[in-house]
């Protein structure tokens, strides 16, 4: 559940063909800004340069506080609410929602997720229909600072300080939860409420509180 085929479908972001460069999705990371700004130079007139590098939609919605930082694109029908803190270097898809003081940094949201309460989501990719439950955050930076490894079957130096989570399509996870640096959350997984969770959990998964990870029925 590693590898960027696995854990998307690709056709839910505008970031499709930059992310079929990438065998790992973690590797995208590191281009994300520079991503943004060239989709800005191609996107047709239903988007609207609200201030430099900044395009939004003109069936998004955005709350009078809300603060976009530059680059950033907001996708159709997609709902920036109150205090919202785009620091910038977001790709927020179609149809998804950016709740109050959620706080987003160098990240790509697919079509139709949801972070819609008090989340942080920094250095993340998050897929299709993907939700976190309120208070949950992504941790993006060990407290030794160093480079961050995947703890799966196999570890994976990754060579880079920060990463976030990166989550599969349909994943639900768990109010107040804490994404460790570097997890990985198969498609169609849930997180209980409450967990502190790292490492790679398998699509099809339910992570419990105590670790323990079941396959749904």
């Amino acid at each position: 559940m590693l590898k960027t085929a696995d854990l998307f479908d690709l056709n839910h972001t505008l970031a499709k063909d930059y992310l079929q460069e990438y065998e790992y999705p973690w590797e995208a990371l590191k281009g994300i800004r520079n991503l943004i700004i060239e989709l800005q130079k191609s996107l047709g007139d239903e988007y609207v340069e609200t201030s430099p590098q900044v395009f939004v939609h003109k069936e998004a919605t955005i709350f009078p506080t809300a603060y976009l930082g530059a680059p950033c694109i907001i996708g159709k029908g997609t709902e920036v609410r109150h205090g919202a803190f785009i620091r910038g270097s977001a790709l927020v898809g179609e149809n998804c929602v950016v709740g109050n003081s959620v706080e987003l940094k160098n990240v790509i949201l697919f079509d139709n997720v949801q972070v819609p309460h008090y989340n942080y989501v920094g250095d993340s990719i998050l897929g299709y229909k993907s939700h976190m439950g309120a208070g949950s955050i992504t941790s993006n930076v060990k407290s030794d600072k160093k480079n961050i490894i995947i703890h799966g079957e196999v570890e994976m130096e990754t060579g880079i300080k920060k990463i976030g989570a990166m989550l599969g399509d349909n994943v639900e996870v768990g109010c107040n939860s804490v994404l460790n640096p570097g997890t990985i959350i198969g498609p169609n997984s849930n997180v209980y409420p409450l967990s502190c969770v790292r490492g790679v959990i398998p699509a099809n998964s339910i992570r419990k509180h105590d670790g323990t990870i079941v396959q749904k029925a």
